[in-house]
């Protein structure tokens, strides 16, 4: 675990020059980003940028998670979520879409969205892939768990099998 903590900040700050300055990380997602029912503190924004910079890096990791956002609503959002400070994005939408049963169609189109605008404006970007639960059918599992590799693909973001 310890090693794949190390290759995931690896990959989420290789692409990045090394900044003089402090670097800014916008984290995009859902209640899983927000940290819902915690103390702000113990959100994964907050406890990442607490790890990197007790490992030495200059970071901030804004917590852009709204909870409840399925990858559509918060495709609504990323305009003026992106400030002008930020240095790249990690990218956690999906867990409402499958709770929801949204097609996975329409979320692979929103996260698609997403992903193209991050790359329009060069920002590296760190896609955090999702599951479907295993009580919406095998069928809707298999479509939905396909969408992150997928995309992962297309956009040429390395996924979690080459960073654990």
């Amino acid at each position: 675990m310890r090693f794949g903590f190390l290759v995931f900040l690896a990959v989420l700050l290789a692409p990045l020059p090394l900044p003089a300055q402090t670097l800014h990380i916008l984290a995009f997602g859902d209640s899983l980003t927000a940290g819902l029912g915690l103390d702000p503190a113990d959100a994964f924004p907050a406890r990442l940028e607490t790890a990197l910079k007790a490992r030495g890096h200059d970071i901030v990791i804004a917590n852009a998670g709204v909870s409840g956002d399925t990858s559509t609503a918060a495709a609504e959002r990323l305009d003026w979520s992106l400030v002008p400070d930020i240095d790249g994005v990690i990218v956690e939408l999906g867990a409402n879409d499958a709770l929801r049963g949204i097609d996975p169609a329409k979320t692979e189109i929103a996260l698609d969205g997403i992903l193209t605008e991050l790359h329009k404006r060069k920002l590296p970007v760190l896609l955090a892939g999702m599951l479907a639960p295993r009580n919406l059918g095998q069928d809707y599992g298999a479509a939905f768990d396909a969408i992150f590799p997928r995309l992962a693909q297309k956009h040429s973001i390395p996924t979690a099998k080459e960073w654990t």
